[in-house]
């Protein structure tokens, strides 16, 4: 995997030091919230985690920044109906995680690739916070090295930003909603992890809710055609990827993250 192939990267061999003092396994929230950049973007980071914790009661929300309208590379594409269509495809996805732990799904319907850390948008992921009141927030490590997306880097700064306005009581104050201060706050793609959850258990799932994004089989997938062979190898390929980063923490298959405490 190279730096800017989608959801977790390999590990640098300074990540596979820092494995022997990293953290394995939250204890599983009552409420979390996933913030990615485009749908599709939750499941590569954190797909597997998630279905784990709906597994244990977990209500899990998504928060998508944007309209995912660039998301092909078809010129001649209707991007008006690839919206709609994307949405779709993310409602379904944390259903296929969650099932009845499935909260909102909340799309702030940014323009894919003009995401902005602006006062409107970090205000509407501080309102998200607040009113959903995750335990923990995942999303985009914004320090990640060598990351050419722009809407990956700008969302994983406005998670940040936003975990600061939700919890301080005098910021945002317009909003008339009690602050919140989540207990964790989990990145993915990360060039240094110093946590990793098992998701030997829920790959399947994180599987399934991935190939519910057709429209980006050919994109993001390398399965254009989406033949039984191609996605087979879709498949394999996060499947290795997942036991090449469970390896340090001796877990078979594994997502990992930068975590952040006492935020």
């Amino acid at each position: 995997m190279v730096a800017n192939d989608p959801g977790q990267p390999t590990l640098s061999s300074d990540a596979a030091a820092l494995a022997a003092t990293a953290t394995i396994d939250l204890d599983p929230p009552s409420c979390a919230l996933a913030i990615g950049a485009h749908p599709d973007d939750i499941e590569f980071g954190a797909g597997g985690t998630l279905a784990k914790w709906a597994d244990s009661g977990c209500l899990v929300h998504h928060l998508v920044c944007t309209d995912g309208s660039k998301g092909t590379w078809d010129p001649d594409a209707d991007t008006v109906a690839l919206v709609g269509r994307r949405q779709d495809e993310q409602r379904a996805a944390a259903h296929i995680l969650s099932g009845s732990n499935a909260g909102q799904t909340i799309f702030l319907g940014r323009v894919d690739g003009e995401l902005e850390n602006d006062l409107d948008t970090r205000t509407e992921v501080v309102r998200a916070i607040r009113t959903l009141r995750p335990d923990v927030v995942l999303s985009h490590d914004p320090w990640k090295r060598y990351r050419l997306h722009p809407d990956h880097r700008v969302t994983g700064q406005l998670v940040c930003d936003a975990i600061v306005g939700a919890r301080d009581p005098h910021f945002y104050r317009h909003l008339g909603i009690d602050h919140h201060r989540p207990h964790a706050l989990l990145l993915f793609e990360a060039d240094l992890p110093n946590h990793a959850e098992n998701v030997e258990a829920t790959l399947a799932r994180k599987l399934d809710a991935l190939v519910a994004h057709e429209s980006q089989f050919e994109s993001t997938m390398r399965a254009a055609g989406g033949e039984p062979d191609q996605l087979d190898a879709f498949r394999a390929r996060i499947t290795e990827r997942l036991a090449e980063l469970g390896a340090p923490w001796d877990l078979a298959h594994a997502e990992v993250f930068a975590m952040m405490v006492d935020l």
